[in-house]
């Protein structure tokens, strides 16, 4: 019982990590008042890009490359995002349009590069990447050791921590009230002395910052290379979890976790008593049929910030 319950929580926090990431990332973007469809974009330009730092510096930085290529997947999510910040608040188009045009060009553009640079659909697999190691002491607490502290995906863990520093920073420090502020109701913003451009901008670049933290995180920690498919959906499914978890940090956090596990039980299914006996289809589709039984469920109880996707003109 408790090694399968291990197998569970491992898995599941595995999955989960690039989730929170990124969810987190929309959390900060929409609080300012941009709907960020184009999470799954940059999710794949962070994939992309750590991956072929990876393999690029490898040689380089040895154990350390995965590290340092989260830096490269942060950095160019962050330059990514600033495509959609530059179309929504300078040019104010329609944010979903945006976003969506977002998520073609990223796929475009990284599957372009990668038939330029290694002359094939997709990269070749990375020796260096995130293990599961085991915590030093904590492993040796009875049941709760085996369970949390064995196998360890470490960047779940350091994903829990950033969503806990994010509750913080958005509800708890002057930059987090502006930035609700702005989400809320920007002329008032204004005539308080807040740039709302500014602000606006900060919270697009956090998001491409953390998702393109999550592609890098995914694809260093599960698929180990890039292609077409690396990144398909886990960036709508980061969307799903802010919106079930009400745009709050905590929320985004226990949504993408609960969507983390059910990504796991279609890898791990043959491993558990029950769901070995449950075709692979039906365990393939269950994180989408969830995911939109979330949001349907949540139909009239979730409410966004007021100013949500709405263009700011000064004085209106």
């Amino acid at each position: 019982m408790i090694s399968t319950l291990a197998i569970i929580v491992s898995s599941t926090l595995l999955m989960a990590g690039p989730l929170i990431f990124t969810a987190l990332g929309g959390v900060f973007s929409e609080r300012a008042g941009v709907v960020n469809i184009g999470l799954e974009g940059m999710m794949i330009m962070g994939a992309f890009s750590s991956i072929v730092f990876n393999l690029t510096f490898a040689d380089v930085f040895g154990d350390w490359t995965p590290w340092v290529a989260l830096f490269a997947g942060m950095l160019v999510g962050g330059l990514f995002s600033l495509v959609h910040a530059v179309a929504t608040i300078n040019f104010r188009a329609d944010h979903v349009i945006s976003g969506v045009a977002i998520n073609f060009l990223a796929l475009g553009i990284s599957l372009f590069l990668v038939k330029v640079i290694y002359d094939k659909g997709q990269t070749d697999q990375i020796k260096h990447y995130f293990g599961k190691p085991d915590i030093p002491v904590l492993k040796d607490i009875p049941v709760i050791g085996d369970i949390f502290f064995k196998n360890v995906p470490v960047m779940s863990y350091v994903a829990i921590l950033v969503a806990i520093a994010s509750w913080f920073i958005i509800y708890k420090t002057r930059f987090g009230l502006r930035l609700r502020s702005v989400g809320e109701h920007p002329l008032a913003a204004d005539t308080m002395g807040i740039k709302v451009r500014w602000m606006r901008y900060q919270g697009v670049i956090i998001s491409g910052i953390l998702g393109g933290l999550g592609g890098a995180v995914y694809a260093q920690s599960f698929t180990l290379d890039f292609g077409h498919a690396t990144i398909s959906g886990q960036g709508y499914m980061a969307l799903a979890a802010m919106i079930f978890g009400k745009w709050n940090p905590l929320g985004a956090m226990g949504a993408a976790i609960f969507f983390g596990f059910a990504q796991c039980l279609s890898i791990i299914s043959g491993q558990l008593p029950f769901f070995s006996d449950i075709p692979d289809v039906y365990l393939q589709v269950a994180p989408y049929v969830l995911t939109i039984l979330a949001l349907v469920g949540l139909i009239g109880k979730s409410e966004a910030p007021k100013a949500d996707g709405i263009n700011y003109i000064k004085g209106k």
